[in-house]
């Protein structure tokens, strides 16, 4: 796992983006983006649009697949994850509105349409580049703690603290869907990179347990330790329980001079 620990959130948000845009770069013919939503990513979503205003980074062959999705809310919904990204992203960038997939909540037949969604995926050549969130209790997208580690795209009972957590954008608790469609974790293991962002003193615990404890259906973020790359990128608070992190600064040190001598070297020939 790679690990990059940043000053703070606008630090930790442009360091993903620089990622995000590398990737995409590299595959400008077909890239294939999973998202998250919450307001985590917020930040890496409006770097991006600023790269995309100011320096011309090309959404136009990008398609992209969201985590997850309330069951219930229509996607006109304020609190729905279709409302979220449209207004934090896909209305500021030059995105093709038939690329963009995201679960509906509203499905008549919500087992099928997450059999779909798994198909979408797979006949799109899979996820290169996953933006993922850590939850309280160290979940990722809806895969509450005790999730299958080979789970599929399926309807999922969210626990009481993830209600909770998510009770700050409604008006009351009760307003708070119960029930959503979520990506698997064996779902997002297959995506070729998956991003982690993690910020703030409250996920510092559940950071540390996900990347330096056991592998455990308890937190199910810790399956991403088994990843062939995972890239965390963090800021100072969320890593402020680290063991590691001396080191982790120091790999990251490390690769940016390898990664200097490398550019000199293939600039003087």
């Amino acid at each position: 796992m790679e690990i990059y620990i940043k000053k703070n959130y606008e630090e930790m948000s442009r360091k993903a983006a620089e990622i995000v845009a590398e990737e995409m770069r590299k595959r400008k013919n077909h890239f294939v983006l999973g998202l998250a939503t919450g307001s985590t990513p917020i930040g890496l979503y409006k770097e991006l649009i600023r790269m995309h205003q100011e320096e011309g980074l090309d959404f136009s062959r990008v398609i992209t697949f969201n985590l997850d999705e309330y069951c219930g809310l229509s996607p006109d919904h304020e609190q729905s994850y279709h409302y979220f990204m449209f207004e934090n992203f896909f209305k500021h960038i030059n995105i093709d509105k038939k690329n963009i997939h995201i679960p509906d909540g509203m499905a008549r037949d919500l087992d099928a349409h997450c059999r779909e969604y798994e198909k979408m995926i797979a006949d799109n050549r899979g996820i290169d580049l996953q933006v993922l969130g850590i939850g309280g209790d160290g979940h990722i997208a809806f895969n509450e703690p005790g999730s299958s580690l080979s789970s599929r795209t399926r309807v999922k009972t969210l626990t009481q603290q993830t209600v909770e957590d998510n009770s700050r954008f409604f008006k009351t608790i009760e307003e708070v869907p119960k029930y959503a469609i979520t990506m698997g974790i064996g779902t997002i293991m297959e995506a070729k990179i998956c991003l982690l962002l993690v910020n703030g003193d409250k996920k510092a615990e559940v950071f540390a347990k996900a990347v330096e404890g056991p592998m455990t259906t308890e937190v199910t973020a810790s399956m991403l330790q088994t990843h062939p790359r995972t890239i965390a990128v963090v800021d100072e608070e969320a890593a402020a329980k680290l063991k590691r992190k001396d080191y982790y600064k120091h790999v990251e040190k490390m690769a940016g001079l390898l990664k200097k001598r490398v550019n000199e070297k293939g600039k003087n020939g």
